[in-house]
């Protein structure tokens, strides 16, 4: 992608047996993929371990920062087995069990993956099977194993689709026997970024923080929100992540659906006031799975998502298991890179955030970097960072100049690669910071990103190596190469 059409909001792709081959993976980088999710509720270790692969080769063939970004599956509730599908309609009593995990003979109870099912619910409890298409109602439960629910719409149960009680307070914890065996991968794997199902309170990231320190692992944790809970403390828990992820699909079966709008644009904002990254994912552009083209709605919903200030957008069975996972990046890409063009006041904001808590200086820095680049119509900002930090302080404020972060450290550049508007480039050269900063104008030049007499905002720390404070400002003027 060339910097004339240079993308801010990212493109998150998920991997399966549709882009399983390196030439489709390729070409979707190619389209305009930054990040690559791996789906951990389907698929095993050795075929993720084959997608990782392919994504750093093309990383190290195209010169390019995709980001590998694991999805852990989180106590996801399930139906069983069943030794067929069962045909339901309203007003039936059917019975679900938890002591068993497949159907032994037809007219066996349904079998429920949940073992204090009977525990936790209660009469007139609400019960949805496989994203809603079957709603039930709790009429019995011995406390047990077993539970007796009536059918209120929906006509078939099939196995292995997933179970939502969004009356119930589940007692099954948020990271699982499953999940623990996950983390392992992420750790040995140096994965970049790993998402957390099912956040119920920000002590589920904590433990899940400790628990990657305790092994020297290196990921950024993303909190999926997706249950009630996680919206009554939704503050807390984009406080305790560095990154938040609005998972529409069981959000929209655990809440109200005609809720999910609101609560996406109050997530987002909350997100950009926090700055933290934030991506908007789930049936974004579905009916792409097998359509060449999306719908006039699904480029809507993609806009609306880049306009209420995301970070990313994600694409799920469109590109993992779709025909068209090539075209369908192609698509989006266009419908992002076209709003990306329109006049500041549909776009871009030069938003006036809070500081960090103990971050005043530097978020003073950058702030004052953003609108010293809007008031001198500055080409670009650049951010000398170690850890990314002071690339996504100066995302935050999303300033129309592009933002050039340069760093030391490899991992940080696919980091970065979920954040918008940074550009994300490998420099280890600091000798002094005038040096420092000629250098990255050079490469800069040499990219073609900028030409003489661009202005730029520069910062960093002085002294260079004072990691974790950004106290340094410099306005520069692109020079001309010595004739």
């Amino acid at each position: 992608m060339t910097h004339s059409t240079f993308r801010r909001t990212k493109i998150v792709a998920t991997m399966g047996p549709s882009c399983s081959d390196k030439e489709t993976l390729k070409a979707m980088v190619r389209a305009g993929m930054n990040v690559a999710r791996l789906n951990f509720s389907h698929a095993d270790h050795a075929t993720h371990e084959k997608s990782l692969k392919l994504v750093r080769e093309i990383n190290e063939e195209l010169n390019t920062n995709i980001a590998i970004l694991q999805d852990l599956q989180g106590p996801k509730i399930r139906i069983g087995i069943l030794k067929k599908t069962i045909k339901v309609q309203e007003g039936d009593v059917i019975t679900l069990r938890s002591d068993m995990q497949k159907q032994e003979k037809a007219d066996d109870p349904i079998p429920i993956i949940y073992d204090t099912f009977a525990q936790d619910v209660k009469e007139n409890d609400l019960v949805l099977i496989d994203d809603g298409k079957v709603e039930l109602t709790v009429v019995y439960t011995d406390n047990k194993h077993t539970v007796k629910l009536k059918v209120e719409s929906g006509e078939e149960i099939k196995s292995r689709k997933g179970v939502n009680l969004p009356m119930t307070q589940i007692s099954v914890p948020t990271i699982t026997e499953k999940d623990f065996k996950d983390i392992d991968f992420a750790i040995k794997h140096k994965v970049d970024w790993l998402a957390l199902s099912f956040v119920r309170t920000a002590d589920d990231i904590r433990v899940l923080k400790e628990l990657i320190r305790l092994k020297n692992g290196v990921s950024k944790i993303i909190a999926k929100i997706e249950k009630p809970e996680a919206l009554a403390n939704v503050d807390e828990i984009i406080k305790a992540s560095d990154a938040i992820m609005v998972a529409r699909g069981d959000l929209g079966v655990e809440i109200p659906m005609e809720e999910v709008p609101a609560w996406q644009k109050r997530i987002v904002r909350k997100c950009n006031l926090y700055g933290k990254p934030v991506i908007v994912a789930t049936q974004v552009m579905e009916s792409m799975t097998t359509n060449r083209r999306p719908t006039r709605a699904e480029a809507s919903d993609v806009a609306n998502a880049l306009v209420d200030g995301a970070d990313a957008v994600m694409l799920s069975g469109e590109t993992s298991v779709g025909k068209y996972p090539v075209e369908v990046v192609s698509s989006m890409n266009r419908i992002l890179t076209s709003v990306e063009k329109e006049d500041d006041s549909i776009y871009y904001r030069l938003l006036d955030v809070p500081s960090p808590e103990g971050e005043e200086l530097s978020s003073a820095i950058i702030t004052t970097a953003c609108k010293l680049a809007r008031d001198t119509s500055a080409k670009g900002i650049v951010g000398m960072t170690h850890s990314g930090y002071t690339a996504m302080l100066l995302s935050r404020c999303r300033p129309r100049a592009h933002i050039f972060a340069f760093t030391s450290n490899r991992q940080v550049l696919n980091v970065l690669n979920l954040v918008w508007g940074v550009r994300a480039f490998y420099y280890d050269g600091q000798v002094s910071t005038d040096a420092t900063i000629e250098d990255v104008h050079q490469l800069l030049k040499e990219k073609e990103l900028v030409k003489p007499d661009d202005i730029i905002i520069n910062t960093g720390s002085m002294p260079l190596h004072e990691y974790g404070l950004t106290n340094m400002l410099k306005i520069s003027r692109i020079k001309p190469n010595p004739v």
